[in-house]
């Protein structure tokens, strides 16, 4: 053993160690595969009899105690009784029922988060990409006696799977400037499946009447991007962009000060290139991009008769019903105030509802298929 240590430059021990494992086995069909250190079962926990013997008596008292006591100082006075050799502490009795699961109380089960996009297969399984959409208000600068204040907006994007990002500071951000800011991003960076926001007039259109399709949603359905529009009121649909938003704040607003918006979007734009650099990994690992379409035309796609699909994320209330383009549907009076996600398919001209459950994302049934007609009508600019 000790040539062989020396001829593979290992110590002695290692060499016993082989061949103890191999324990007179051929070479091949020995197991070598490293192991996790130490020791399988800790030394000092309690044998496996006497963890049954304190589970018999658990047993014993819960059926015949006169008291009707049942619990770890119970066990342990029984123990006691029957001159139980090593008997365990009454804090060690509390453990070994609780690794095996016969406490009274009840604990609440922390499940596993659902994968990112859980609630499009597709995007859950890491064979489509999402752009998500938002927008940081409330910035000013100025606010000195010499300089009046500057209302300051900011758009934000970023990818859920890849992280790429982008930033458009504006005084104001109206749906005209979010288109052209997403075309200039989809034409550096190619199209993603599925684009993400929140319910804001910007990105969804008007609310005062029903079948309103804005502008951005009909930029996405002119260039085959699907559009998904987050539950109002929701946490986790939107978690991406909003740690974005915080990052950006954090590391461009924040963190200087700004005398304009040239400034802060100079600021920005180092920030965007930056951060782009730092996950040119991940970035590269997404899933593909299609390539925008070179004869695209935003009067055109915008004039275009509505076709694709459209998503919405919604809550039913105590009735199950939900409310989707302006129209409450009764959905499943069994499925109150519960996540649904309602698939418009506009050329199929229909809606159809899946249910949605965090602690089952693999599970999305369908709940009800209603007929619905799109608006025909012209947009107008």
């Amino acid at each position: 053993m000790r040539s062989v240590a020396r001829r593979f430059h290992v110590s002695l021990c290692t060499v016993q160690r082989w061949v103890t494992r191999a324990n007179g086995q051929r070479v091949d069909r020995a197991d070598f595969a490293d192991r996790p250190a130490g020791c399988g079962v800790s030394s000092r926990r309690t044998p496996s009899n006497l963890e049954q013997q304190v589970l018999a008596a658990r047993i014993d008292l819960k059926s015949n105690s006169d008291l009707g006591e049942y619990g770890a100082v119970a066990i342990h006075a029984r123990l006691a009784e029957l001159d139980v050799k090593d008997a365990p502490s009454v804090r060690t009795i509390n453990r070994i029922l609780a690794r095996h699961g016969v406490l009274d109380a009840s604990r609440r089960v922390r499940r596993p988060a659902p994968p990112p996009g859980w609630y499009l297969p597709d995007l859950a399984a890491g064979r489509s990409e999402l752009d998500s959409f938002d927008i940081v208000e409330g910035l000013v600068i100025g606010r000195t006696a010499t300089m009046p204040p500057v209302d300051i907006e900011v758009l934000n994007v970023v990818s859920l799977h890849g992280g790429l990002s982008g930033s458009w500071p504006s005084g104001v951000i109206t749906a005209k400037f979010t288109v052209e800011s997403a075309v200039s991003h989809w034409r550096m960076f190619g199209l993603p499946a599925y684009a993400q926001f929140d319910n804001d007039t910007v990105f969804q259109g008007p609310h005062h009447w029903p079948d309103a399709f804005g502008r951005i949603t009909r930029l996405c359905l002119s260039l085959g991007v699907i559009p998904v529009f987050a539950p109002p009121r929701e946490t986790g649909f939107q978690a991406a962009i909003e740690n974005y938003n915080g990052r950006w704040q954090a590391k461009v607003w924040a963190r200087f000060k700004h005398d304009s918006l040239a400034a802060v979007t100079e600021r920005s734009d180092r920030y965007v290139a930056a951060a782009r650099l730092r996950s040119a990994v991940r970035i590269e690992s997404a899933p593909s991009r299609r390539k925008f379409p070179a004869d695209w035309r935003l009067s055109r796609g915008l004039q275009a008769p509505l076709a694709g699909r459209v998503v919405f994320l919604r809550r039913t209330n105590q009735q199950g019903q939900a409310t989707v383009l302006g129209h409450d549907f009764a959905v499943d009076p069994l499925w109150p105030g519960r996540l649904i996600r309602a698939d418009v398919d506009l050329d199929a001209q229909e809606i159809r509802f899946h249910a949605l459950r965090r602690r089952e994302p693999a599970r999305q049934r369908l709940l009800l298929t209603v007929p619905y007609t799109p608006p025909k009508k012209a947009f107008k600019e």
